[in-house]
């Protein structure tokens, strides 16, 4: 047997903690000297002391947790139970993390407003595009609602393009719908557009389209991964405001390096003007 101390360090626990399952009557000891009042546990009791720690993290209340021990749940219905808890708190960490590095990005343009240089931007002429598009559904222009709609639709279209045998001609390009009236709880249309040379209508089971020609836009380039487009995009927002200029609509995002590491990433953002 295991003094309390022991089984305490065996099972990763506090001596506190034993003893508060032993008055709840969760985990009782072994034995209990009559004479000092002192704790012993086996060995096979950490087997139970693993069952309540895990059913206390995956959210279970002691009481709770009394209750499915006492049902006796299996080794692999209680595994198919961490398995979950397991997938909803690496969910939890991931969504965590993206706020973290939104606040982070959000923090870095505030903190270089009024510094961000402007003489970046480049006005031009933009060439009409033919394009294979793909569309989804974000929620928003957050850059944490437009990833995981865009990605998956830019893989899906170059498997659909590898498939047909239909060459890419040029850069990818994106563009984005707002749904109804334009509000921004209401969704975002995202198209995933890559260029090729195919007419429209002529690949059965392929969207082609032409994006047409712009006489005037103002361009910037950005480095980097699209979740910190923030800043580059309001730098080129107030270039055109200080310029007199007035935006036509939504911009568009041309790709000009798009593979590799995200931090290693080309994008030149295009925002068309009357």
């Amino acid at each position: 047997m295991f003094t309390i101390g022991d089984f305490a360090r065996l099972g990763q626990v506090s001596i506190r903690m034993l003893r508060h399952y032993d008055t709840l009557g969760l985990l009782r000891p072994a034995r209990v000297d009559p004479w000092t009042g002192y704790r012993y546990y086996e060995a096979a009791q950490l087997s139970r002391l693993n069952r309540v720690i895990a059913l206390k993290d995956l959210g279970f209340s002691l009481e709770q947790v009394g209750e499915v021990l006492d049902a006796k749940v299996g080794t692999e219905e209680l595994r198919g139970m961490l398995r979950l808890r397991q997938a909803e708190l690496a969910e939890s960490v991931a969504l965590a993390t993206a706020r973290l590095a939104q606040v982070e990005t959000r923090l870095r343009t505030i903190e270089r407003e009024g510094l961000m240089p402007t003489d970046e931007v480049v006005l031009k002429s933009l060439a009409a595009a033919r394009v294979a598009v793909a569309t989804g559904l974000a929620r928003s222009f957050d850059p944490r609602h437009i990833g995981p709609v865009i990605g998956p639709l830019y893989r899906a279209l170059h498997e659909r393009l590898d498939t047909l045998g239909v060459p890419v001609t040029g850069p990818d390009i994106a563009w984005y719908e707002p749904e109804g009236d334009g509000a921004l709880g209401e969704g975002i249309t995202v198209h995933a557009g890559i260029t090729v040379s195919v007419e429209p209508g002529s690949v059965p089971g392929l969207d082609v389209v032409e994006i047409p020609a712009v006489e005037r836009a103002a361009t910037i380039v950005h480095h980097g991964s699209m979740d910190r487009v923030l800043g580059t995009v309001q730098t080129l927002a107030r270039w055109i405001e200080t310029s007199g200029e007035e935006a036509d609509r939504l911009g568009r995002e041309l790709y000009l390096q798009s593979c590799g590491p995200q931090e290693e990433w080309v994008t030149e953002i295009q925002w068309p003007l009357r």
